[in-house]
């Protein structure tokens, strides 16, 4: 499957297939075109809402957490070892970072009041951009207010209809709805084949204009991580753009978090535009662009989702580079981080479980293939106090369900030791 998804009617027949109903009985009966339930996507969550509760499941999403979600969470009145936080070096939390973001309060207030363009501009942007140019040996950044909005707008703005993108079929949904803004033609292909996009923009490069070759760093769905050395020759041999999206890579990858160009030995500067978010690592909220001073200065003057939005909070902006500068004076976190996500790796491909392609570093899918059965597997888990959440179709293709594993730094060796025996003991049951 490739991030374009599939059509309704395809989504529609398995949630009936899942069913096991006939067509007319997930039909809905004509209404007003101001109806918002007539919507196809309103439809799709009542069909899997009505699904769930068929079958007796509770809705695994949107629990609320009390206090900090880390290695361990609170959820209503019991605790859970967790898996579903960014939280890969354990700095939200840190007094450190609180500290930083309360003292950005007490000097700017809670929010930025306007567009930095016009008067939301504020010390702690400068510093914060300043600290992610240097992580990746930029010549400028900029940081906005929202991950996903940064991909929309940026790529959104950079591309038009003439234009051409390449992108891994794996690539986040920021990263195709700023294709789809675009307009530009979009071609996928396998993930990390650096071959087929090869192929591609040779057969299709002369075509268009200007071309943008799209990956991530470190991919969120199955853990695997790019040749980045090979799609940089690819990109300059074809006269294109290379963008990396270091999302889940930054804080991650490479022996002090620098990112997919510090694990693999390769100089930044082969990269022409570097896009991240600071809610994993960086224990805060927002999106950022590293590049060239003539990249950055265009967005900071011309980029909608920049320039037409408030600044991001200061607080926010402060948390950020707290945390950014932890990471880079305790590198300690980043080896304890690589060394349990390797641990819960290694202990499910011991007890035969399909981890895919993950490279054992914060993301571990615990591929399960039937959707029906990953949720099932999921709410068992969290009766027994673990905490991971299904991904199913139609994030993932039917046959491809998977729990998904985000690791941390904080987390225990007992508490990997644990959810693998606990993994294998619902495994045992189901069978």
């Amino acid at each position: 499957m490739t991030a374009r998804g599939l059509s309704e009617a395809d989504r529609a027949s398995l949630l009936r297939r899942l069913a096991g109903r006939s067509p007319a009985a997930v039909q809905v009966a004509p209404a007003s075109a101001r109806d918002f339930s007539t919507l196809p996507a309103a439809r799709e969550v009542a069909a899997a809402r009505s699904l769930g509760r068929q079958m007796g499941f509770s809705n695994p999403y949107f629990r609320p957490h009390e206090g900090i979600a880390g290695a361990r969470t609170r959820i209503g009145n019991a605790e859970y070892v967790n898996f579903a936080s960014y939280n890969y070096l354990g700095l939200n939390g840190d007094p450190r970072v609180a500290e930083a973001a309360r003292l950005a309060i007490a000097r700017h207030g809670v929010s930025a009041s306007a567009s930095r363009f016009v008067s939301g501009e504020r010390p702690v942007h400068a510093a914060l951009e300043a600290a992610l140019a240097a992580n990746y040996g930029t010549e400028d950044a900029v940081a906005m207010v929202s991950g996903h909005a940064t991909n929309v707008s940026v790529i959104g703005h950079l591309l038009g209809p003439e234009d051409l993108v390449v992108h891994d079929a794996l690539v986040h949904n920021s990263a195709t709805e700023g294709v789809r803004l675009s307009r530009a033609r979009r071609l996928a292909f396998p993930n990390n084949d650096w071959e087929a996009a090869a192929a591609l923009l040779a057969a299709e490069r002369h075509r268009h204009g200007r071309a943008l070759l799209l990956i991530e760093g470190h991919y969120s769905m199955d853990g695997t991580v790019p040749e980045l050395a090979r799609f940089s020759e690819v990109a300059r041999k074809y006269d294109a753009w290379l963008m990396v999206d270091e999302a889940h890579s930054l804080g991650v990858l490479g022996p002090t978090g620098r990112g997919v160009f510090e694990a693999q030995g390769v100089a930044p500067g082969l990269v022409d535009i570097w896009m991240g978010t600071l809610s994993k690592t960086l224990s805060s909220c927002g999106g950022y662009i590293a590049g060239s001073r003539v990249l950055v200065d265009l967005l900071r003057h011309t980029a909608p989702g920049f320039v037409y939005s408030v600044g991001m909070a200061p607080p926010l902006a402060a948390a950020a580079e707290c945390s950014l500068r932890l990471m880079q004076a305790e590198p300690w976190r980043v080896t304890r981080l690589h060394a349990i996500a390797r641990r819960f790796r290694d202990k499910a491909r011991a007890a035969g479980f399909d981890t895919g392609g993950s490279v054992g570093q914060a993301i571990v899918p615990v591929i399960l293939g039937d959707s029906l059965a990953t949720v099932r597997a999921a709410e068992r888990l969290f009766e027994l106090g673990v905490n991971v959440q299904p991904i199913c179709f139609p994030v993932v293709p039917e046959g491809q369900g998977r729990l998904r594993f985000f690791l941390c730094a904080e987390h225990s060796d007992d508490e990997i030791d644990h959810t693998i025996q606990t993994l294998s003991r619902v495994a045992r049951e189901a069978a």
